[in-house]
């Protein structure tokens, strides 16, 4: 999934996804790769594309021996097809490529013909939970959960911070409380991250920054919004 989020600076949040898989009979890895893509989307990260994940799996007539042309390729292998089987392989990604996948097989060796038999099943098989994906949410939300703090960035120059800040955080403090607002978070090089639930007043707060920042003088007065 990683290489579908987007960057800090398109959505300064910090991400965390959690798959609780309670019972499986089949690949509990992949149903959390597909699973935690659409729990993204609901939620309105804007990934670059949805992903998805299949297990692949391989009977052979001796486990011992390597791949050839009578290896059966299984898709989305259940719990005995992988204890019986010797290939357990793991493929993500999205409609163009894969971004992540895993291999692990328990006969001495695989041919380039199999890999290339396995990719081209799990391709077939990622398009299709794509598709199945599709029916119940074709992209990301476009607004976050009311839940969730939303966030705006702007910048001011280095030597304007205490003009934000103020003596003893006297002026951040007022500002925290006069907006409505989560956090105001200040970095040493001038960036600033408003933080709240109501948009209108996070505007107005940044708006207010801005002025405060563009006086001549030292801040520091309480304002009232």
């Amino acid at each position: 999934l990683i290489p579908a989020l987007p960057t800090e600076d398109d959505f300064p949040y910090t991400i965390r996804v959690e798959s609780l898989v309670t019972e499986s009979n089949g690949s509990s890895s992949m149903a959390s790769v597909c699973g935690g893509c659409l729990a993204l989307m609901d939620a309105g990260v804007p990934i670059s594309s949805p992903i998805a994940g299949i297990a692949m799996g391989m009977l052979l007539g001796d486990k011992g021996a390597v791949s050839d042309e009578n290896a059966v390729i299984v898709s989305d292998i259940t719990g005995t097809e992988d204890g019986l089987g010797t290939m357990d392989f793991k493929v993500a990604g999205n409609k163009e490529g894969i971004t992540t996948f895993q291999l692990d097989i328990k006969c001495e060796g695989l041919t380039l013909d199999t890999m290339k038999k396995a990719l081209e099943q799990a391709k077939a098989g990622r398009l299709h939970i794509l598709g199945e994906m599709e029916k119940a949410l074709k992209e990301a939300r476009g607004e976050l959960p009311s839940t969730v703090p939303k966030v705006i960035k702007l910048k001011i120059a280095e030597d304007s911070i205490g003009k934000v800040i103020g003596p003893g955080g006297k002026q951040i403090r007022a500002l925290i409380e006069d907006f409505e607002l989560t956090n105001i978070n200040v970095e040493e090089n001038g960036e600033v991250q408003v933080s709240g639930f109501d948009m209108k007043k996070m505007e107005e707060a940044k708006e207010m920054i801005i002025s405060l920042t563009s006086q001549m003088g030292g801040g520091g007065g309480r304002s009232r919004g």
